[in-house]
């Protein structure tokens, strides 16, 4: 890799890993994607998002290729991976024009079958993308998706994972909260609530005891990296969290999904996008000084892009797009095809919008022909918020909790005290990207609910790892194009 930093050649020496496979959508990063990577030699990544749904459906299609049932079977609490397995797996898989069933929206206070979800879904998932292999599995979350927090990283914990990455907040009690899960501890999360008064009981629980009882297994502390857009960020997570903050992942608006919004008031350019300015640049000499290892990603899925960041002192890359369009992950093969032809023809836009997530953030979109990111296939969905992972805790008149999303119907959204404005061009990225991994949602058994495509403005380089009248390319090709080894 050439002349690279004192810090890279001490992360490396660290054994840290030098390409970093970005945790994302829901199941994209999929176990089989993240095992793939890993037994590659890169770190493995899956995504952590709205898993307990992911394993349902997976249960619901019949479990093909009886991987759920073998880490069913490797869970220290075998009567409850019975239970649900009793409750949701249909053998041979439902009809195609029937209905998945869905499971209750997340709350404050969750149901003991939710939390139990939870922990097996992450469970299952970790356990699966560490087959075949000695080399670490990390997991990716988004720390704006509060309430499943504690007991997803139980379940992760259960499985071995080694690395926690999270982004798309500040996750200031992240390090504390896996400290006392690791130790089997009970462990507490704040949920940011609008309008939430001084005194009133915002935090989330959870008791490890609940669910394994007095059956511990010891439990390894993974390495957690903050996935961070500026040097200031970083520093008040070095300062202020409740635990070790073991590194960083520097994410820039160039990178797929959502985007932290440009500094200071929001322009648009002609296109509608974020303009990003000098404020938005990050300043990678700070995080020389911190002390921690730290990645680089957006714009870095190449050789060249990896041997830039080594000379500027980084551990390594995250890297995303290219492992998103690989025939290993899980996105659609269809959505894949349809990509993969538009690459090679230079023809794929990726739309910063910044309206699209309910989130108020801006979200990165492939304009790709029958998704949502299409004017006409978006307005004839019906306003539906039933998967709830994206909605806004706020106090509501009687001192409660209430939830709202502003991609629900308008009028539900506006009666719970939202802006009619705030609605806008709000997609339902939830059931979106549950369709774009292969799990799309039946309604009224004729719509079929269409998914949305997340990509980094790097989209067409990944035609780099096409070779001449292939129609697609694995993880591992990734990997060894990155690292410069030989196939």
């Amino acid at each position: 890799m050439g002349d690279v930093s004192p810090e890279a050649k001490v992360a490396a020496r660290e054994g840290l890993p030098v390409v970093i496979q970005g945790g994302m959508g829901v199941a994209i990063s999929d176990w089989h994607l993240a095992r793939a990577v890993s037994t590659a030699g890169a770190l493995g990544v899956v995504s952590g998002t709205a898993l307990d749904q992911v394993l349902v459906r997976r249960l619901q299609d019949g479990d093909q290729g009886g991987h759920v049932r073998m880490a069913f079977d490797a869970f220290p609490v075998p009567e409850l991976a019975e239970r649900v397995w009793a409750r949701f797996h249909i053998p041979g898989g439902k009809g195609e024009r029937q209905p998945y069933a869905t499971l209750p929206m997340q709350a404050r206070e969750n149901s003991r079958e939710l939390e139990e979800l939870c922990v097996l879904a992450n469970f299952v998932e970790v356990w699966l993308a560490r087959q075949g292999h000695d080399n670490p599995v990390g997991i990716n979350y988004l720390e704006k998706i509060q309430i499943p927090h504690l007991p997803s990283i139980y379940g992760a914990l259960l499985a071995g994972v080694e690395y926690i990455l999270m982004g798309a907040g500040i996750p200031l009690k992240i390090p504390g909260a896996i400290d006392a899960l690791a130790r089997h501890e009970p462990a507490t999360y704040p949920l940011a609530v609008t309008g939430a008064a001084p005194g009133d009981d915002t935090l989330v629980r959870f008791d490890p005891a609940s669910i394994v009882g007095e059956a511990r297994p010891p439990l390894h502390r993974p390495r957690f990296l903050a996935i961070v857009g500026s040097s200031t960020l970083a520093l008040t997570l070095l300062r202020k969290a409740n635990g070790r903050v073991d590194g960083f992942i520097i994410e820039g608006p160039t990178a797929g999904g959502h985007n932290a919004p440009p500094r200071g008031k929001l322009q648009l350019n002609d296109e509608g996008e974020p303009i990003y300015g000098e404020r938005d640049r990050v300043d990678l000499a700070a995080f020389r000084e911190f002390g921690v290892p730290f990645w680089l990603a957006g714009g870095y899925g190449s050789p060249e892009g990896l041997r830039a960041a080594l000379a500027e002192g980084a551990a390594g890359v995250q890297v995303g797009t290219a492992f998103a369009l690989c025939e290993d992950s899980g996105m659609r093969p269809d959505y894949r095809a349809a990509l993969l032809a538009h690459v090679r023809e230079a023809g794929t836009r990726v739309k910063t919008d910044p309206f699209a997530s309910p989130t108020g953030f801006p979200f990165k979109v492939a304009q790709l022909p029958d998704t949502v990111s299409v004017d006409e296939v978006y307005a004839a969905r019906p306003r539906i918020c039933d998967l709830g992972y994206l909605r806004e805790a706020y106090r509501a008149d009687d001192g409660t909790v209430g939830y709202r999303c502003a991609a629900e119907p308008v009028s539900l959204y506006v009666a719970k005290g939202g802006d009619a404005s705030d609605t806008v061009g709000r997609k339902c990225i939830c059931n979106a990207l549950m369709a774009t991994a292969g799990f799309p949602q039946v309604r009224a058994g004729k719509h079929v609910e269409a998914g949305i495509v997340t990509s980094g403005d790097a989209l067409t380089e990944v035609a780099r790892f096409l070779q001449p009248g292939a129609d697609g390319y694995g993880a591992a090709d990734v990997v060894r194009a990155l690292l410069g080894t030989p196939g």
